[in-house]
C-alpha cells in the first residue's frame, strides 16, 4: 500500500469577486495515507497551511537532502510515530504574497474560504472524521499565525492547533521593518504615490524578486490584512505609519493589535479552552524574534488557566521543515480516531 497526493479544483464562492481580483478557481493538495484505498474507514485531518508568499503546492518540492510533505508523512506512518490520517494544502495566496488567514476588505475573506467552504469541500469528498476533535489546523510563520487565529476563533471547526513560529507580539516581528521600509520605497516616488507606483511597477512584473521587494512586500501584505481601508483612493489599506517619517499612526497601529495572538487571548480564553490541543513551538535564535511572542503568548494562556505545549529549539526562522516530526507525532497522540 502506498500513499496518495490528489490535486483537487475547487472553485469558490467566498473568493469570487474578490478586492484583488485572485483567482477564485484554486488548487487543493490532499494527502491520502497507505491505507486509504483500502478501507473504509475515516480518518482524522489536519489542515497545513502556508507561511506568507507561500501555497499548499509547495509542500511538495524537493529540496536537497531534505522530504517533501509526502516522504515526511510516509516516513512517519511507517516507522509508527504516527498513525495515519489525511493532510489538507490548500491555496490561501494573494496579490500581496498572502492573507493570514483572515477576513479583509482588501484581499478576500479567507478565514470563511476556510471555515465555510475547504472544510466541508473535504468532508463531502473524502473518508473524513467531521468533527473537531479529530481536525487539526498547523502552520509555520505566517501559517503559524493563522493556525491561531482559526482555532481560536472557530473552536467547533478547529479542535486541535499548531504553531511553528507564528506571528505574535507584533511590536517585535514587524515593528522594527517599518523604518526599513520607509527608506526603500523612496525608490518608487514619493509618499504614498511610492506605494502606488511599487504595487503597480513590481507586484505584477515577473522579474526575480530581491530581498527589498520581500521587505516591502511583507509590509504591504501585511497592511492589507490588518488595516483595510476600502475608502482610501491610492490602495485599499492603510500603513501604520507615516511613509515619509516613518512614525507610528496609533489608530491604525490599534487596528493591528486587534490580530495580535497574544492581546487577544482574554477575549477568546473560553474558546482556547475548548481546543484539545494548543502546540506551540519557535526556535531561540528566530531572525523575526518570534520566539518573544511565542513565550509571551504562552505565558497569556498560563495566565488564564488553559492549557498548552511549548518548545524551543537551537534554531532560527528557515529550514525547518525538520520540527513537523515532533508536532505530527503530538498531533497524532491528540486527535480523535472514531
Amino acid at each position: 500500500m502506498t500513499s496518495e497526493v490528489r490535486v483537487l479544483d475547487h472553485t469558490s464562492k467566498v473568493l469570487n469577486g474578490n478586492p484583488l481580483n485572485d483567482p477564485y478557481k484554486r488548487k487543493v493538495l490532499v494527502y491520502l495515507p497507505p491505507s486509504y484505498s483500502n478501507s473504509n474507514k475515516k480518518y482524522p485531518v489536519m489542515y497545513l497551511i502556508a507561511g506568507f508568499t507561500g501555497y499548499g503546492a509547495l509542500n511538495m518540492n524537493l529540496a536537497p537532502f531534505s522530504e517533501n510533505i509526502q516522504q515526511r508523512l510516509d516516513r512517519l506512518i511507517k516507522t509508527k510515530a504516527i498513525k495515519e490520517m489525511i493532510v489538507v494544502m490548500p491555496d490561501c495566496f494573494t496579490k500581496y504574497g498572502g492573507s493570514q488567514y483572515v477576513n479583509s476588505t482588501a484581499t478576500g475573506r479567507y478565514e470563511d474560504y476556510m471555515v465555510k467552504e475547504i472544510v466541508p469541500f473535504l468532508d463531502s469528498n473524502f473518508r473524513t472524521l467531521p468533527q473537531a476533535s479529530s481536525r487539526c489546523i498547523i502552520g509555520k510563520s505566517s501559517g503559524g499565525y493563522g493556525a491561531m487565529w482559526l482555532a481560536m476563533r472557530n473552536p467547533g471547526v478547529f479542535g486541535l492547533m499548531a504553531t511553528h513560529s507564528g506571528d505574535s507580539a507584533f511590536e517585535y516581528c514587524y515593528m522594527e521593518h517599518f523604518a526599513e521600509f520607509v527608506v526603500l520605497i523612496q525608490k518608487y516616488g514619493k509618499g504614498h504615490k511610492a506605494v502606488e507606483n511599487f504595487i503597480k511597477t513590481e507586484i505584477n512584473n515577473r522579474q526575480p524578486k530581491s530581498g527589498d521587494f520581500h521587505n516591502i512586500i511583507n509590509t504591504i501584505g501585511m497592511s492589507a490584512c490588518y488595516s483595510p481601508n476600502p475608502k482610501r483612493k491610492e490602495y485599499n489599506f492603510d500603513l501604520p505609519f507615516d511613509v515619509y517619517t516613518g512614525e507610528i499612526i496609533p489608530l491604525v497601529w490599534k487596528k493591528w493589535m486587534n490580530f495580535d495572538p497574544v492581546r487577544q487571548v482574554s477575549k477568546y480564553k473560553a474558546n482556547l479552552k475548548k481546543l484539545k490541543l494548543i502546540y506551540v513551538d519557535c526556535g531561540v535564535k528566530d531572525e523575526f524574534k518570534l520566539q518573544a511572542g511565542a513565550r509571551i503568548y504562552c505565558d497569556k494562556l498560563k495566565k488564564n488557566g488553559i492549557k498548552y505545549i511549548h518548545q524551543e529549539f537551537n534554531g532560527g526562522h528557515f529550514n525547518v521543515q525538520y520540527r513537523y516530526d515532533t508536532s505530527f507525532e503530538i498531533i497524532s497522540k491528540h486527535f480523535k480516531y472514531s
